[in-house]
């Protein structure tokens, strides 16, 4: 049939509902949507305490809130094989953590590159940051090595048992106990000297 004659019946519209249910109905949205809903519910719950893990270790709000995002986006991702929130949260934990290596590694690699400021002249973030380093214990805390800052603040902030700092950083219960019993030792001799 052509337009113009009279029994031409104009194409139905697909509505998107349709196509939602249709695709449902094969099974094709049903999974997309379990793992919408899993990691809508472990984002509602875990999200601030990712976040301040993130920014323990990067000290930056904005880059750890985009640490966190990059890693729920990429736990949406592989939802299919955690199909369990305590395996997603364990995930969640190590992603967050080694995206913030990354990230200071990253760091490592502008401030090396970055130009220098006129040695009679300090920038403002200079001065900022000079504010910042301030306190003692924060400052300690800088100097440890990566892997120890880690496992004190997986430990004491987190309150995390060693099991779970393992699984976060990738290491062994034992290398826990040693970075942490380092990291303590550094800290007595450096907040000591401070006194």
């Amino acid at each position: 049939m052509t337009p113009g004659e009279p029994d031409a019946v104009a194409p139905r519209p697909i509505h998107v509902t349709e196509t939602l249910v249709a695709d449902s109905a094969l099974g094709s949205v049903a999974g997309e949507w379990d793992a919408d809903r899993a990691v809508t519910e472990i984002y509602g719950t875990h999200y601030r305490s990712l976040v301040r893990l993130a920014m323990l270790l990067v000290r930056d709000v904005s880059t750890a809130e985009e640490v966190v995002q990059d890693s729920f986006v990429a736990m949406h991702g592989a939802w299919r094989r955690l199909r369990d929130n305590e395996k997603a949260l364990s995930y969640l934990r190590q992603s967050v953590v080694n995206r913030s290596r990354s990230v200071l590694r990253h760091r490592v690699v502008v401030d090396r590159n970055a130009p220098k400021p006129p040695p009679d002249m300090p920038s403002a973030e200079h001065g900022a940051l000079a504010l910042l380093e301030r306190s003692a214990v924060i400052d300690a805390l800088r100097r440890l090595p990566e892997r120890q800052r880690e496992a004190l603040v997986l430990r004491y902030y987190f309150d995390l048992p060693e099991a779970q700092i393992a699984a976060a950083m990738g290491i062994s219960k034992g290398a826990v106990k040693s970075h942490t019993a380092r990291a303590i030792a550094s800290l007595r001799i450096v907040l000591g000297q401070a006194t």
